[in-house]
């Protein structure tokens, strides 16, 4: 199925601190309805106010790791952006917190596509796809052994693969 017809109309909140991040996803996400919000205390106004169908936050400059607890608590899936915090330990918090996805900024012109797979996924966490499409940069990134390097990631990759294989969740 298109990404554009799978996003057609949802509705989508992006805080982050720099407007041409905030120009930038708006254009990927031309089919969709975009609210934009430039510092925490706007974001948090409209979380409060509005619902969403997918809600995407910037880490630095915002305040991200409040807003996604916000976020969480409303119920809206949540996608983390990041450019200076995409670190093991923050895509460890994003998951912990209930993010459905961790996306790095540099490939932010494919947020159409991460977040299509949050769609078809019934807005549950997409953590499976992401490391299949991601796992390289992160690697990259973090190095080879980054994963193996901590118990949670242990853990939380096993857990994935059990969830590929027997249920239908993708695990957070």
């Amino acid at each position: 199925m298109e990404t554009s017809h799978i996003l057609k109309d949802k509705v989508v909140l992006v805080v982050d601190d720099e407007p041409d991040v905030l120009d930038t996803v708006s254009d990927v996400l031309e089919v969709c309805l975009v609210t934009k919000a430039r510092d925490f205390e706007t974001g948090r106004q409209y979380l409060m106010s509005y619902t969403y169908d997918i809600v995407v936050l910037d880490i630095m400059g915002v305040d991200g790791f409040e807003l996604l607890k916000l976020s969480v608590r409303r119920g809206f899936p949540s996608v983390m952006l990041t450019a200076h915090a995409l670190t093991p330990e923050a895509l460890e918090t994003s998951i912990r917190l209930g993010a459905v996805s961790f996306l790095p900024k540099e490939r932010m012109g494919e947020l159409d596509v991460f977040l299509a797979d949050v769609v078809l996924g019934g807005n549950k966490p997409a953590w499976g796809k992401l490391f299949s499409k991601l796992g390289h940069l992160f690697n990259r990134r973090f190095g080879p052994d980054w994963k193996e390097r901590n118990q949670f990631f242990k853990s939380f990759e096993a857990a994935l693969h059990v969830d590929k294989e027997g249920s239908s969740s993708e695990g957070r």
